[in-house]
Formats: C-alpha cells, sequence, structure tokens
C-alpha cells in the first residue's frame, strides 16, 4: 500500500496537500522519519501536476516538516515541528525516573517572594527587565569569568536559545550540536529549518576532533552545554574548554551557543569558551532547574549586537518577560536561605547521581552522568530493556530521541532517587541489559 493511500494524503492544491501531510503528522497517522512518495507517484495518486506537489514538499521543507535524505527519498522529519505525540506519559504505578524534574523538595519556597509584587499591575512602557533582578545575574556571571556587559532576560533557555538562532542564522544553515543531545534542542533546529550537524560527546562535553570537522564543513554555530548536559551529565573541564577554545579561534566568525540551564545546581565548576576572540557568542542561564521550572526565566549574556537583536525582536512580540515573574524570581535569589538551599540541592543531587554510578559500576556496567540530574546508560536495545525495568516498576527514557548518529542507551533520571532504592534499581538495570537483546553492555 501506498504512503499517500495509508495516510490519506489528500489535497488539490499545494497548500492543500501540505496541510494533509501536517494532519497526518500530528494525529500520530504519519510517523516520524517515515517515507513519502516521490513528486511524480504522489502527482499520479492525486491526478495532480508534478510542479503542484513538488510545491507543497518545498513549503513543507522550509517549515521543518520534510527533509530529502539522499538514496531515502523525501521523508517526515525525525522531530517535526508539530504537536505531535511525545514521550508518554509515565503511568502512576510505575517509579518515575524519567521526566528529568528537579526535586521538589529541594526547591526554594515561593511564600514570602509573593508577597513583594506590588498592587498593581504594571502598563506599558519602561525596562524589560528589572534592574535589580539583571546586577544579582551580572554579578554572578562576571565572577565565573562571563563576561555581562550585556545582559537580558528571556522565557527560559529555550526560548533564548530560539532567539540567538533566529538572530543570526536563515534556514538550511547547518548547527554543531551535541550527540547525544537534548530532544528540545534538536526539535528546535528542526522547527526553524536548521540542518543539525552531531557532535560526539564524551564526559567532557563535544569532542575537540568532531567540533573542528563540523566547522571545517561549514556550520555556522554550534550549541553546546557546558554542565549537566542533558541526557549524559558530561560537564567541561579546564583541558577541554582549552581545545575547544583552540578549536574555536580557528573560526571566530562561529556562533557560540552555551546553554547552562541547570546553573548553580550542576554539580560542577561554571566554565565558559567565551573569550574576546569571538564575534558572535550568548550564554544562557536558567532558572528552571535551581528555582523551579514553572519560573519561566533565563538570563541571557552575549555580545551586544546579539543581545540587541534579541531584544529588539522581542519587544515586536511579547514585548517583555512578565515583571511579575521577574519579581519573584528577583525575592526568591535575596532571600536569606536561598543559596544554602542551593548548595544543598547540588551536593544531595551530586550525591544521588554518584550512588547509581557506583552501584552500576560494581555490577560491570558502564555509565556515564558527571553532572546534572541524569545518568546515561548505554545498552544494546533500548526498547527492550525500558519494557523490562518498566516490568519491574520503574520508568526511564529511551535514548532514541536524544541520538542522532551516537550509539543506544537510556536515560535515567537521578533528581529524586532515593538512597534505599539505587541497590534495587542497579540490580533490575543488569537483569534488563543482560537478557536477550540487551546483553553486550556489561563492560
Amino acid at each position: 500500500m501506498s504512503v499517500a493511500v495509508q495516510y490519506s494524503i489528500g489535497g488539490k492544491t499545494a497548500s492543500a496537500i501540505a496541510s494533509s501531510i501536517e494532519e497526518g503528522a500530528r494525529s500520530g497517522r504519519l510517523l516520524p522519519d517515515a517515507p513519502l512518495p516521490t513528486v511524480r507517484k504522489l502527482a499520479k495518486d492525486l491526478h495532480l501536476s508534478p510542479t503542484t506537489v513538488a510545491a507543497a514538499y518545498r513549503l513543507l521543507k522550509t517549515r521543518g516538516v520534510l527533509r530529502t535524505d539522499g538514496r531515502r527519498g523525501t521523508r517526515l522529519a525525525p522531530r517535526p515541528p508539530l504537536a505531535t505525540p511525545g514521550f508518554p506519559r509515565v503511568p502512576r504505578h510505575l517509579r518515575n525516573l524519567a521526566d528529568g524534574n528537579p526535586d521538589q523538595a529541594l526547591l526554594p519556597s515561593w511564600k514570602r517572594a509573593i508577597r513583594t509584587l506590588p498592587p498593581r499591575s504594571r502598563v506599558y512602557g519602561g525596562d524589560g527587565a528589572r534592574a535589580g533582578l539583571l546586577h544579582l545575574a551580572r554579578a554572578e556571571m562576571e565572577s565565573e569569568s562571563i563576561p555581562a556587559e550585556n545582559l537580558t532576560v528571556v522565557g527560559g533557555a529555550m526560548d533564548g536559545l530560539e532567539r540567538v538562532l533566529e538572530a543570526h542564522l536563515k534556514p538550511a544553515d547547518r548547527v554543531a550540536v551535541e550527540d547525544p543531545g537534548y530532544v528540545a534542542v534538536l526539535d528546535l533546529l528542526s522547527a526553524l529549518g536548521l540542518q543539525a550537524e552531531p557532535v560526539r560527546v564524551d564526559d567532557f562535553g563535544m569532542r575537540p576532533e568532531g567540533l573542528a570537522k563540523a566547522l571545517e564543513s561549514g556550520a555556522a554555530c554550534c550549541v553546546m552545554t557546558p554542565r549537566a548536559q542533558n541526557p549524559t551529565g558530561a560537564c567541561f573541564d579546564k583541558r577541554r574548554v582549552r581545545e575547544l577554545k583552540r578549536v574555536l579561534e580557528a573560526h571566530p566568525k562561529v556562533l557560540l551557543i552555551e546553554d547552562d540551564h541547570a546553573g548553580p545546581v550542576a554539580g560542577a565548576e561554571a566554565l565558559t569558551l567565551v573569550d574576546a576572540r569571538l564575534e558572535r557568542w550568548a550564554v544562557l542561564r536558567s532558572v528552571s532547574k535551581s528555582l523551579g521550572p514553572d519560573l519561566r526565566l533565563a538570563f541571557l549574556a552575549g555580545d551586544g549586537l546579539t543581545v540587541a537583536r534579541v531584544e529588539g525582536r522581542r519587544a515586536l512580540g511579547a514585548g517583555w518577560v512578565s515583571h511579575v515573574l521577574q519579581t519573584i524570581v528577583e525575592a526568591v535569589l535575596r532571600q536569606r536561605e536561598t543559596p544554602a538551599l542551593l548548595l544543598e540541592a547540588r551536593r544531595v543531587y551530586a550525591e544521588r547521581r554518584e550512588r547509581l554510578l557506583k552501584a552500576l559500576a560494581q555490577k560491570g556496567l558502564k555509565a556515564h552522568g558527571r553532572s546534572g540530574l541524569n545518568v546515561w546508560v548505554p545498552v544494546a536495545a533500548e526498547a527492550s530493556v525500558v519494557a523490562h525495568l518498566a516490568a519491574d516498576g520503574w520508568a526511564v527514557r529511551p535514548g532514541e530521541r536524544y541520538r542522532l548518529r551516537s550509539p543506544p542507551a537510556i536515560r535515567i533520571t537521578v533528581a529524586t532517587l532515593r538512597g534505599f532504592e539505587v541497590e534495587t534499581l542497579a540490580e533490575d538495570v543488569l537483569e534488563a541489559v543482560s537478557s536477550g537483546a540487551g546483553r553486550g553492555v556489561v563492560a
């Protein structure tokens, strides 16, 4: 049966055909990376000219819904920019080690912060960011050798990433990304019509030789996570910073974006690749992992032009990040007990992560997680391992959507993992990877 018949692609115009394909993707009838008919085949099925079908495909490629993949033909993008079925909801009967959330018990309280809100709503005009909030962020970043003369507030790390990418890149530009890397980053690139150029990651971040190859082949931008890399937990050390800086020195016009999404609870020192030799750069620091995911706010430091473009474009749309939100974040950061709470969260996350890594290592299982809230466990067959663990009562994430070319693995979120659970979990992981197709990842 042809894909056109199976997924009921229809329409008499290019826009109608495009809408039909998007609907198939949105509903889940047309799966990510599914092949589509050739232009001539679909034109014949729909009794239309090839020109009309080609126009529909061209439109969807521009939107990031379709991609042309050499001999594999035209296919739905692996991550189309549509509200398609994502990761399934974790059933209530399973212990949730899949969702990547911080531990709510380790988040500062907003109760007193809310009392600082003004009695009336802010009106149009005035500054987009609270001066006091910028002062706090600037002082923290500059103490870590991150230039913060040009600083603004955005609606979370992904909002900032999208705005920086759109400020400098155009569809079809290539972006060097971590492999494995954060799902939302890969999805965003697809939605913007940008091409992801995968660069392998080890425990210290992007491999320098991989980055050099990507930049030499024409990548206009690189997106990196300096610590708490999702999903592997990789983080820079000083040696890797020196190596990556040498690569970037040969490509001073490349746009560098650092996504420091976990900030003070990452469990590793803040290191940056930014220096005076880079023309275009941005460092994003979110408060979602440290203060709570519902506080959708991040700080964006960058070169003057990048920050000006982000602020200028935002002024035409959202205008500013809610001052109610900014006020709460500033008040929480100024609370006397907040620094100690953040240090405690950093300590607890590190302890939980290291306990699981140690338990897995004692059973001969290779795993990664130098920082952050997750542990990355290489496996031979993701689906069978995930299913086996679900049968044992654990929900973990298969690594497929995080990977481009890197080998299979599963992601285990350790943020809420209790000490009494570690040994049982490690034993169940060993059993899962040692059964059937899972065999072969024991060190």
